[in-house]
């Protein structure tokens, strides 16, 4: 990949799928009582995953509610984050950008 900008997207999309994963990682090990929320590092993490992945997924919620109680947010989220890194690396290889 020659372009800088799309390398740099294409790093910032892959950061930001392993933000996603670790979300809902954590929340199924808070769900499972695995994680003490009580902790202060945990309350930490948590506000710095809620603050990363809240904005993004409540723009989903609004549109795919939760389906017998399983958010499919998270997943609808990495499946865009894929779609746009296809998307960059087709457009690079057939387009030259």
């Amino acid at each position: 990949m020659a372009n800088p900008l799309i390398a740099l997207i294409m790093l910032v999309l892959d950061l930001y799928w392993w933000v996603v994963i670790i979300a809902v990682i954590v929340s199924w090990l808070i769900a499972f009582n695995v994680i003490n929320t009580y902790n202060n590092f945990v309350r930490s993490l948590l506000r710095a995953l809620a603050s990363l992945t809240e904005p993004v997924f409540r723009r989903i919620r609004r549109v795919v509610p939760a389906i017998g109680g399983l958010d499919l947010s998270p997943m609808i989220v990495l499946l865009a984050i894929w779609f746009i890194q296809y998307s960059l690396v087709w457009a690079t290889n057939h387009y030259g950008f």
